[in-house]
């Protein structure tokens, strides 16, 4: 066997980490593993890629790396914590982008037929389309773009049209006979239903909208993997796209929505009276941080619920600095973590895990939530829609059946928050309004930082 054969063993232990990374990253306790493995399998499918009879010229590959790696460094470094989310979704855009650059590539070099055909076009659809809708989501993520749905009547008629005009032209194209302008045609009409796929979707849909995107991300790997006959592309674009499939469904069913309301169904406009009506009609009780310092000091149960106003605030650190305090006094500290926290399946995870929170204290929606019964303080961080009552009892509500954690049978509430403005949803939050809640407005991070300094005067 000579050097250039290497590529298939190579193959073979990227195709095996990879499939361990996906299976490692399931749990927080192994997910260190599961990255590195992810990072060694990448660079074992790299270095055989190059080992290939048919790679016979390495200077525009080599501009690529340089290029590549002088993006994607100063991105992982400079890029915060609490803008993970962001930086998942330019992932999603470049690899998508470059899977339809590939595609294209691969047509005007070769005009593949038959079956070849067929996977080239499905993966230059999906490849452009997901790039365009990622940059949009980054958008939304960063607030370069309103946050909230963008509509007009007729949207999704529209967008529905114009995805088939697109697929009828990759038809075409594939079973021969089409017109120079057709492929640029049908590459531009991907380019652009990306774009107004993400449109009308709100900002609190944002976390099952990543998820499929990075499904769609790796069906267009994986069809890759077939126009070029690579099987390490299709097994990892395949596995990409079956756990981001997967995670979408479980965002979908924490919020109790489908698939078709997520991406149609324009969640997240602002209701009236949504905000200021109901803060005038309904009194609320605020407390101070030596109010809050008092009542955590004499709890001996508190379950923490953080949320995207804790990621903005970047108060994790200081939530970790609470924590040990009160542990010390021999308080059971504990963090529920609902499914659609933050900005991206996982948010709240890592920054929690950024702070060396310990993984043992962190626990999903289900398996905590007959737990707030027994808590003397359910201390909310920033979360709002995701702990709304009304998502149990009124009917009219845009989030009525999404499970919830159980935030309000806690014996007491408190919850750090700016304002009282409504969340993701656009609606107001009963929660803020009930005898056992106390307000803390404020910014999370300061309003933390006082209540660590209080802390220690408490009885």
């Amino acid at each position: 066997m000579t050097i250039a054969d290497l590529w298939q063993p190579a193959y073979l232990i990227a195709a095996v980490l990879i499939i361990l990374s996906i299976k490692w990253l399931n749990s927080p306790a192994t997910a260190r593993r599961g990255v590195q493995a992810g990072q060694i399998g990448m660079l074992c499918a790299v270095i055989g890629t190059l080992l290939r009879h048919e790679v016979v010229s390495f200077e525009w590959i080599a501009l690529g790396l340089v290029l590549g790696a002088g993006i994607g460094a100063p991105l992982a470094y400079l890029m915060p914590m609490t803008a993970l989310p962001q930086l998942t979704a330019l992932s999603h855009a470049f690899g998508a982008f470059a899977a339809a650059l590939v595609g294209t590539a691969e047509y005007y070099h070769k005009v593949p037929t038959g079956f070849p055909m067929a996977a080239l076009v499905i993966e230059t659809l999906l490849g452009y389309l997901t790039f365009t809708a990622s940059i949009m989501a980054f958008g939304k993520l960063q607030e370069l773009v309103p946050t909230r749905p963008m509509t007009y009547p007729g949207q999704n008629f529209v967008n529905l049209v114009l995805l088939g005009v697109a697929i009828v032209l990759g038809g075409w194209v594939t079973i021969g006979g089409a017109p120079v302008w057709a492929f640029p045609v049908f590459s531009g009409l991907s380019l652009l239903f990306g774009v107004l796929l993400i449109l009308p979707i709100g900002g609190g849909d944002m976390p099952t909208v990543i998820a499929l995107l990075n499904s769609y991300a790796g069906m267009a790997a994986a069809a890759m993997g077939f126009a070029l006959n690579n099987k390490l592309l299709i097994i990892a674009g395949a596995l990409n796209a079956a756990s981001g499939f997967i995670l979408s469904v479980i965002m979908c069913k924490a919020m109790n929505r489908s698939f078709t309301n997520v991406l149609f169904g324009a969640f997240g406009q602002v209701q009236a009276g949504a905000a200021a009506g109901k803060v005038d009609a309904k009194p609320v009780r605020s407390a101070s941080a030596e109010d809050a310092a008092s009542i955590l000091a004499g709890s001996r149960k508190v379950i923490v619920v953080p949320g995207y106003g804790m990621a903005v605030a970047q108060a994790q650190h200081k939530i970790r600095e609470l924590t040990d305090m009160l542990v010390k006094r021999g308080v059971d500290v504990q963090f529920a973590i609902h499914p659609v926290a933050g900005r991206m399946p996982g948010h709240m995870n890592v920054l929690l895990a950024e702070a060396d929170i310990a993984y043992d204290r962190l626990h999903e929606m289900e398996e905590i939530n007959s737990d707030f019964g027994e808590a003397d303080v359910a201390l909310v961080v920033g979360a709002n829609d995701v702990v709304n009552p009304a998502a149990r009892h009124d009917t009219a509500s845009p989030i009525y059946g999404m499970p919830i954690l159980d935030v309000d049978k806690a014996h007491t509430v408190m919850v750090i928050k700016r304002s009282l403005n409504p969340g993701f949803a656009g609606i107001d939050n009963e929660l803020y309004y009930h005898d056992r809640t106390l307000m803390l407005f404020g910014d999370a991070k300061q309003f933390v930082a006082d209540i660590v300094k209080e802390l220690p005067k408490a009885a």
